[in-house]
């Protein structure tokens, strides 16, 4: 594999306290509910997650789940065909809560490696939705070369504007991620690319919950 199979080490951000209104501190104490809290993929799509790439994990104390991906990679120049410079994946995920419990997620966090050259540029793009609903705004985020590291972007969303699943149903949470590659002002001999994996379980995306009590029936 190319220089993107270097050993990459990332440790899984905890997620920050956030300053709440006494309101919204009495609806949601940010306590994690008792109980264990699985998720199922359902659905897996796209050329950034071949079937069987894709693993997801449950933090044991409930405060996020980790997506954790093989064979994510875009790249261009050096070869490369002219589809290998973007990447997306999309899964659909069922997650099981506790009852009287409903969930936000608050924060993700995208990690990976990167090599571009001088005058190329990676973009990692990102959103999630529950079935049903209305898709949220994609964010872009774009590391320039000359860039040879590690990199990290992570999307908070306030308290304000969280989408909380529906109390009482289960709906699919649709995780679309997307890498594209740019070879811009740089030689189209020269190879620049932008993963997302990892062949040891150390890169991982991850998705922080905000938990919410659902009103008494």
């Amino acid at each position: 594999m190319p220089l993107h199979r270097m050993a990459v080490g990332a440790a899984i951000a905890v997620l920050s306290a956030m300053a709440l209104p006494a309101q919204a501190q009495a609806d949601s104490p940010d306590i994690p509910p008792p109980g264990r809290i699985t998720v199922d993929v359902v659905g897996v799509n796209g050329s950034g997650c071949p079937q069987g790439t894709a693993d997801v994990a449950t933090a044991s104390d409930n405060t996020a789940f980790t997506v954790t991906y093989s064979n994510y990679l875009a790249q261009t120049g050096a070869g490369s065909s002219g589809t290998e410079f973007r990447k997306n994946c999309q899964l659909a995920l069922r997650i099981h809560v506790p009852q009287g419990f409903t969930y936000a997620i608050a924060r993700a966090d995208y990690r990976g490696f990167a090599h571009l050259q001088r005058g190329a540029y990676g973009q990692e793009r990102a959103n999630y939705y529950f079935q049903g609903a209305a898709q949220t705004a994609r964010t872009t985020h774009q590391f320039n070369g000359p860039f040879t590291d590690n990199w990290q972007a992570s999307d908070q969303t306030e308290y304000a504007d969280l989408v909380f699943a529906p109390c009482g149903e289960e709906r699919n949470l649709n995780v679309n991620t997307e890498l594209r590659v740019y070879g811009g002002t740089s030689s189209p001999q020269a190879l620049s690319f932008m993963s997302m994996d990892s062949t040891d379980g150390s890169v991982s995306t991850v998705y922080h919950f905000e938990w919410k009590e659902c009103p008494a029936a």
